[in-house]
């Protein structure tokens, strides 16, 4: 019997899908607290987030990071 579930808890979910329910479970004024990226803090929204952390790796990790840290509690 063969097994094709990924172990990747971030396998099939998209960078928007992740930052939204982020953004709903933390707001982005925590966000901003919790990771310090402009785009967090200075007139956020999902799309100007989703521009800069699809050209920032640093960045994404961070949010990917989180996110993982976060799912226990969604």
């Amino acid at each position: 019997m063969e097994n094709n579930t990924s172990k990747d808890p971030l396998h099939g979910i998209t960078l928007k899908t992740i930052l939204e329910q982020l953004e709903k479970f933390y707001g982005f004024d925590t966000l901003s607290e919790l990771i310090k990226i402009k785009c967090f803090k200075d007139n956020p929204s999902v799309k100007s987030s989703l521009t800069f952390l699809r050209k920032t790796d640093w960045a994404r990790k961070k949010v990917e990071d989180l996110y993982i840290k976060t799912l226990p509690k969604f």
